[in-house]
């Protein structure tokens, strides 16, 4: 007799984008240049000089005019929760004025409170991938110090405005890409070959300090918000049951485990300071930092896509589809992007970050990137037969629900580019993860028309039954 699954009643069922790659209107009332407006390759292709033509972001799916028209259909949906990030250039388009751009707080005034008006609850990124161009010419982003009294005005400017519309804050989108890809994720300009473990290691230092910091200003202005970090989670399997394959997968999870234990537990574990002992990495802490550090987070999200393992065989190359390294597994598929797919993972990071942080979590971003072909009904409407997604999805959602069951405490899950956007790891627009196909392809044709895949439906049921049906 098959059980029948229910989440919790506050489950916090959604979807999610960033401002870069849904937006658009790149420089329209007043914003300024990000670091994305320079990445027409995404994140492993190399900066341009300006911003070029072939770069789909600049106008992405134009949600910056189509927002009343794209929030509707997230209702129809049955969103409870919307997550989204405010574009820093947007409310301070070089990043060091004095005075914030107003028609930029509006426009997210705007989105908000359309968010409001159907009962969605926004959750928002601050800083998600899109650092001021400005400062990351001029202070080489977040290896400066500097940065982190221009992330401060930035946090203080969007929690004052927003503080009665928004309960719901992730400090950092993916802190610890930053290991792999400096300039997208954290606007460091000096190019990856060049720069030093210890330069980029004082960089995450002043992301960390900074990411705390935001904490303490949410929680003094806004004492019922809940206020998290968002990590890119990728669990590392040993790759054979040696114990040297044991130990290297150990210190791989090291690198990640170790943002979300600052941003827990409030001070550098042992572990990661013998990596700095024995690479020589010295990092200079001003004397606020430590108490600054003991800000910690409410709740821990986390992005997942991918699993990985780890071997201690040097000759053994990398897989190519994954963000932050690892070794291919043989046990498992890949998407047509090179990314394994691996849903039993999810459980495995859910139980795995509960039983070491103790906290709430939030799943801010999972889902498939895939080519999807545009057909017709028998009535004439246009839409996307897209069950290898809502295959992908069920899988992934019922490991959500495993978790639940092991008594891990899961506040939500927001479905990863709700509405087709632009890849931030290719630029691409044919690598699709929406409920909503939008018409726009590579060349930047289309007439950026919206229409519901087969996976909008079978979402939209999921949510009314809260998981009842569905999976």
């Amino acid at each position: 007799m098959k059980k029948t699954i229910k989440f919790p009643e506050d489950f916090l069922w959604g979807g999610a984008v960033s401002a870069n790659q849904c937006e658009g209107a790149y420089d329209e009332d007043g914003k300024g240049l990000s670091v994305q407006d320079v990445l027409p390759r995404g994140i492993k292709g190399e900066a341009t000089p300006e911003p070029t033509r072939d770069n789909l972001k600049l106008e992405a799916i134009d949600f910056y005019h189509h927002y009343k028209e794209d929030i509707a259909l997230f209702a129809e949906m049955g969103f409870k929760v919307f997550r989204t990030s405010v574009a820093w250039t947007r409310i301070y388009p070089r990043g060091d004025e004095q005075e914030p751009n107003e028609k930029g707080l509006a426009f997210y005034d705007a989105v908000f409170d359309e968010c409001l008006k159907y009962g969605i609850e926004p959750m928002v990124t601050i800083s998600h991938y899109e650092m001021p161009l400005y400062l990351s010419k001029k202070y080489d982003g977040w290896k400066s110090r500097e940065m982190i009294g221009y992330y401060e005005r930035f946090v203080r400017t969007i929690f004052e405005r927003y503080k009665n519309k928004v309960k719901y804050w992730l400090t950092f989108n993916e802190i610890n890409t930053i290991l792999r890809h400096p300039f997208n994720s954290a606007g460091i300009y000096t190019s990856f070959e060049k720069l030093s473990e210890q330069e980029l290691y004082q960089a995450v230092h002043h992301e960390l300090v900074a990411s705390a910091l935001a904490v303490k200003i949410g929680h003094e202005l806004m004492p019922e918000a809940k206020i998290g970090c968002m990590i890119l989670s990728m669990p590392m399997y040993p790759l054979t049951p040696a114990p040297e394959d044991v130990i290297a997968a150990m210190e791989e999870e090291h690198k990640n485990d170790f943002f979300g234990d600052v941003h827990v537990r409030g001070e550098y574990p042992g572990y990661i300071k013998r990596y700095f002992r024995e690479h020589g990495i010295q990092i200079q802490f001003a004397p606020e930092d430590e108490e600054i550090l003991k800000n910690t987070v409410d709740f821990v999200s986390f992005s997942y896509y991918v699993s990985a393992c780890a071997s201690a065989d040097e000759s053994i190359v990398p897989g190519e589809g994954n963000m932050i390294g690892g070794v291919t597994n043989p046990y498992l598929k890949s998407s047509q992007w090179g990314w394994q797919i691996d849903p039993l993972g999810l459980r495995h990071v859910l139980n795995r970050f509960y039983d070491r942080y103790q906290l709430p979590l939030f799943i801010v971003e999972n889902g498939l990137g895939a080519e999807d072909q545009l057909t017709e009904t028998l009535q004439g409407e246009k839409t996307v037969e897209d069950d290898y997604r809502i295959d992908y999805l069920r899988d992934h959602i019922r490991q959500v629900y495993e978790a639940l069951q092991d008594g891990v405490p899961v506040m939500g899950y927001t479905a990863w580019g709700c509405i087709d956007l632009v890849s931030a790891s290719t630029a691409e627009m044919r690598k699709r993860y929406g409920f909503i196909y939008v018409d726009r392809d590579d060349t930047g044709a289309g007439t950026f028309a919206r229409y519901k895949k087969k996976s909008f439906f079978w979402y939209k049921e999921l949510i009314r039954t809260n998981g009842s049906i569905g999976l």
